[in-house]
């Protein structure tokens, strides 16, 4: 015994296992496919013509990969190929990833009563893992079906079977609905011709030598061999005319492909050993007669050869034959007629025609078998803990986005999540434009206030040498016109888009205009503070109160401020700068990006400081000052226009830095400063100004010159009226006006002195 051609039961391989213990013998089996038989190491002798289950295994893997399908159940039926065939797919599922397994149930080998009902439940548990892999018998698969008939499960289960399933009949009948759809697998194999014509020529006549015939005779055609006939009760007698395919149904059973080629392989094999051995030699050379297991399995891994159905026939290292898969679904067509359509095949790799696949009522789109739904654009996976296949969907919020399938990252700082939130876009770029409503008002104030002041201008130009303007102090209301046309103007470059030189502008004029306008106050209530402090000692005036010398003063104190914004240029140069933090809000769709100059809240602090300083001490001036008679100084107007003034800017700090969290931070702060500056510039302009602009156009009769005074006279009626305001309170009105008269130098010689004043008694 040189060679062993084997079949399919299980036990056979550890038999010959067994014998191979004394002598080992070549083993070439036709329908052995479990797994282990692969392993060199325990059956180096053992070759067969069919793959391993764990090529169909993968194949069957590679289905449910493109199916979308990652979470499945299997079921087996008790037993080497049943167990075998799960092991070999849940090893194969587990190292390459994407698949995770349900549940893993078994079939008894003589299951009690409602076993069935029972696993149908329990694979109802994890309802969601709607496919089954099946390495089941056909009686097993059957009865499996037959139960989820039962339980109303129609259309609900997707099965994939194996070999063991693959295009056969019987598990299926009388219950088609319950199977429709259900993808399986065979071993790619092709109908024998020359077997069909052979074995229908078969009769009991020339196949004597076969002693199953006979048996085989009477169980094909329902009768008696006469007295002798092995089929006891049948009525009928076997006339042995009878003919196979004619008189009874015939289909050729699927492994004839696999037993012939099992057959051939043996003989290729001796036949290249007896030409290599016995080289001319006819018959059997001694040679050959003594050769052992392992020389004649060399030539039987070797053999290469077109099988009976056309295909090669080769043998790898372990003595698999090559994985070669048919794979069907089993189908209903519109005539209500069931059958197995081929969809594909598997060598090594799965070639699966998806059009060609028809699901329950016919449907084509392909039934989902999954634990969790995909996450939809924007959101990540958080996969559950040991269940690599089940998550939880997690939106992406605020500025992340989805980086990949679990994980979200932050967007840059000046960008934000795309509408579907998979990656990240621009921040749109803002800036305050004329047409909002936070400009237009400033602007309109700011263009009443241009030409109010343009008008008392070209007035006091037109009007330049009459008593009320000299008596203004020409020189000293230019400046402060101007300091408050800036004032007005400079609501223009604060609004306009940023760029270099708006910044420029900005830096420059932002303070310079409330500069201009209250050091001319400063100076001018600060000379009336000195006239009367110095009246009060001499009759001397001081020093520094002429045109020239206040003009002196208050461009020295402008140029502190004009300064200050040189050393500012020196060591920061203006740019600009996109702010993303100002209107960074929660939702990323608001979020805007600021266009703006680099000009921080201190600096504007800073900016504005000087001004305000300066703002702050003419108004102790003009508290000083108010106690002046109203018919000699300007003091009380100037008065009353800085204490508007602080309540103004005190208004603005509160507005101002209020909004420092707010999204419209820009359009307020901006719109609250430029108003500020409009008001305070409109409180001195209506204050001071339009009061002499009144008398100029309507009342020309009262500006004509009055009355001169000297600097001594001045003084004495101040003086006089600063006691009478102190002994009001303790004498009656006769008596003080007639002690003020008596203290009076009555021989006071009267002296001509140049005009200093306006109305009556002005300084």
């Amino acid at each position: 015994l040189q060679s062993l051609s084997k079949g399919p039961l299980s036990n056979l391989p550890s038999l010959s296992n067994r014998l191979c213990l004394s002598v080992c013998i070549p083993q070439i089996s036709y329908a052995s496919t479990a797994p282990e038989l692969s392993d060199n190491t325990r059956y180096d002798f053992f070759s067969r013509v069919v793959p391993p289950d764990s090529y169909q295994a993968q194949a069957m893997l590679d289905i449910v990969t493109a199916m979308g399908w990652n979470y499945v159940s299997t079921l087996a039926s008790e037993g080497n190929y049943g167990e075998s065939g799960v092991e070999a797919f849940v090893q194969i599922s587990r190292e390459s990833g994407g698949v995770c397994i349900a549940q893993s149930l078994k079939i008894p080998r003589e299951p009690m009563p409602g076993e069935f009902d029972k696993l149908i439940l329990r694979l109802l548990e994890t309802s969601n893992a709607r496919a089954v892999i099946m390495f089941a018998n056909e009686d097993d698969i059957r009865r499996i079906l037959d139960a989820a008939k039962r339980n109303n499960q129609t259309g609900h289960f997707l099965w994939v079977g194996s070999d063991s399933w693959g295009s056969k009949i019987s598990p299926v009948v009388q219950q088609e609905r319950v199977a429709e759809g259900a993808v399986t697998i065979l071993p790619k194999r092709a109908s024998i011709d020359a077997f069909d014509r052979y074995f229908r020529s078969r009769s009991l006549s020339n196949n004597r030598r076969n002693v199953w015939f006979a048996e085989f005779w009477e169980e094909n055609f329902v009768c008696k061999l006469g007295m002798h006939g092995k089929r006891p009760g049948s009525p009928k007698k076997c006339t042995g005319l009878e003919k196979v395919g004619r008189d009874s149904t015939y289909e050729q059973e699927g492994k004839v492909q696999f037993v012939m080629d099992a057959v051939y392989a043996m003989a290729h094999a001796l036949h290249r050993m007896h030409r290599e051995l016995c080289s001319g030699y006819p018959g059997l050379c001694p040679r050959m007669a003594n050769v052992d297991g392992k020389e004649l399995l060399t030539f039987i891994r070797a053999v290469n050869f077109n099988g009976s159905a056309g295909t090669p026939v080769t043998f790898n290292e372990n003595g698999d034959a090559p994985g070669r898969y048919d794979i069907f679904q089993y189908q209903i067509n519109n005539r209500s007629t069931a059958e197995y359509k081929v969809i594909g095949h598997w060598t090594d790799q799965l070639y699966l025609n998806m059009d060609a696949m028809q699901w329950t009522s016919g449907d084509t789109s392909v039934p989902a078998s999954v634990c969790s739904l995909p996450c939809k654009m924007g959101e990540r996976k958080k996969v559950v803990k040991g269940v690599p296949c089940c998550w939880h969907c997690e939106r992406c919020e605020g500025y992340h986005f989805q980086a990949s399938e679990f994980m979200c990252e932050l967007c840059p700082y000046e960008q934000r999540p795309d509408q579907n939130r998979t990656g990240c876009q621009p921040i749109p770029i803002i800036k305050l434009e004329w047409h909002s409503p936070w400009a237009v008002l400033p602007v309109f104030i700011s263009v009443l206030g241009i030409l109010a002041t343009t008008f008392v201008i070209v007035t006091f130009v037109r009007y330049h040498d009459t008593p009320i303007v000299r008596a203004s102090g020409r020189e000293m209301s230019y400046v402060l016109l101007t300091g408050i046309f800036l004032c007005y103007a400079i609501t223009f470059p604060m609004i306009a888009a940023p760029d270099v030189a708006v910044c420029s502008f900005r830096r420059i004029f932002l303070g310079l205009g409330m500069c201009f306008s209250y050091a001319a106050l400063l100076t001018k209530t600060n000379r009336i503070h000195r006239i009367f402090e110095q009246g009060k000692k001499a009759v001397t005036p001081p020093r520094f109160i002429s045109p020239a010398s206040q003009l002196v003063i208050t461009f020295s104190l402008i140029s502190v401020q004009l300064m200050g914004v040189f050393v500012w240029f020196a060591a920061d140069p203006p740019h600009t700068v996109v702010d993303y933090g100002e209107q960074r809000t929660q939702d990323p769709e608001n979020a805007r990006g600021v266009l703006k100059c680099d000009i921080s809240d201190l600096s504007l602090i800073c900016s504005l400081g000087y001004s305000i300083l300066l703002m702050v001490t003419c108004t102790v001036y003009a508290i000083k000052t108010r106690g002046v008679p109203e018919t000699f100084n300007e003091a009380k107007p100037i008065g009353f226009t800085m204490y508007t003034t602080c309540i103004i800017w005190l208004a603005f700090i509160p507005i101002f830095f209020g909004t420092a969290q707010s999204a419209e931070r820009m359009y307020i702060q901006t719109a609250t400063l430029t108003v500020s500056l409009s008001l305070s510039a409109s409180v001195s302009l209506g204050l001071l100004y339009m009061p002499k602009v009144y008398i100029i156009i309507f009342h020309p009769e009262q500006n004509v010159p009055k009355r001169k005074r000297s600097f001594k006279a001045i003084v004495t009626v101040a003086t006089m009226t600063s006691k009478l305001s102190q002994l009001t309170s303790e004498r009656p009105n006769g008596e003080v006006k007639t002690e003020l008269c008596e203290g009076m130098d009555t021989s006071m010689p009267s002296s001509k002195t140049t005009y200093v004043s306006y109305t009556n008694h002005a300084i």
